[in-house]
């Protein structure tokens, strides 16, 4: 049985953690949502999780609160920051605590699947099943 890389998804949007579990599906990825930050740190899949997408505005812990929690656990988990709210001092300050990627909604498949493919390239794998030509349109 092959083993698909875990994508884990912390939104308090509950139609993007409705939505992008099938996109990354689609794309050949095993994918959890999450509510909360706090949800994720509580969760078992933190080791398993192979790459974060994450939303900046959350209502208790925001997504850079989790990004440096992440970091003082030593987690390297590769991070693509997704978000409403157009701020380039939040981005900025994103890509400097190391986030490989910032999206803002609503994005298309397209940047989901680069925004991937860069995640992947960091963590060292590429997704083979992760070809931007299927997704042309």
């Amino acid at each position: 049985m092959i083993q698909r890389r875990l994508v884990s998804v912390v939104d308090d949007d509950e139609s993007v953690r409705e939505s992008l579990p099938d996109l990354l599906k689609a794309l050949g990825f095993a994918a959890q949502t999450f509510s909360s930050a706090e949800a994720f740190l509580a969760s078992d899949y933190i080791d398993q999780t192979k790459c974060l997408i994450l939303d900046i505005a959350l209502p208790t812990m925001t997504g850079l609160d989790l990004q440096h929690e992440l970091r003082l656990r030593h987690k390297e988990i590769p991070i693509i920051f997704i978000t409403a709210r157009r701020d380039e001092t939040i981005r900025q300050q994103a890509f400097g605590q190391g986030a490989v990627e910032f999206l803002y909604k609503p994005f298309s498949d397209l940047a989901l699947l680069e925004a991937l493919n860069v995640a992947f390239q960091t963590d060292g794998h590429a997704h083979p099943s992760a070809d931007p030509a299927r997704f042309d349109s």
